[in-house]
């Protein structure tokens, strides 16, 4: 459409625009955001302890969740592959997980950048003993149940009594999870 049809013909109403139902519901603070007229909301999970591969990878291909799952994405850690971490990307029916690089807990220092803001990237989300190395998975839904998927996801995380085995132990554990192609770029 050319723009002189549309721009410049004086047909805008300002006055009869706020007559609009919509307009008046949103003045009136009477209007109701999309996220709550159709249920959708996003949630982080975030965990200090690595997944067990097999039940995180179970979760992942399992049909678990009540409500409609929109869009997740973000960070995990496997025990059996302690150094690295793994990223996860879904929307819609379209999944992927594969390799996202070494946590800064396993590279060593001399290795580390030396731009400050990025340094302080990396000490904000620092906590020992295992310090940048968690989980952080974001989700995007229409009705999701947070407690459910929280709940679920924590019945991935190791023991405690499997924590203290060590990362010689965890590298032991079922991993279905398919090789990482460690040079490729993600």
């Amino acid at each position: 459409m050319d723009l002189e049809h549309v721009l410049g013909t004086q047909k805008f109403s300002f006055e009869k625009a706020q007559q609009a139902p919509g307009w008046l519901k949103e003045m009136r603070g009477e209007h109701i955001p999309e996220t709550e007229e159709y249920g959708i909301a996003s949630f982080v999970y975030n965990a200090r302890k690595p997944f067990y591969p097999q039940k995180f990878h179970d979760f992942l291909h399992g049909e678990n969740l009540s409500g409609k799952l929109i869009r997740s994405k973000g960070y995990f850690w496997l025990a059996s592959r302690p150094e690295y971490a793994g990223q996860w990307n879904q929307a819609g029916g379209i999944a992927r997980y594969g390799f996202a690089g070494l946590f800064w807990k396993a590279v060593p220092k001399e290795g580390w950048p030396e731009d400050e803001e990025y340094l302080a990237s990396i000490k904000k989300s620092w906590q020992e003993p295992f310090g940048d190395m968690r989980q952080e998975l974001v989700f995007i839904g229409q009705n999701l149940d947070k407690q459910a998927v929280f709940d679920q996801l924590d019945a991935c995380l190791l023991s405690d009594e499997d924590m203290l085995k060590g990362k010689a132990y965890w590298q032991t554990l079922a991993d279905p999870f398919p090789a990482w192609d460690q040079t490729e770029e993600q």
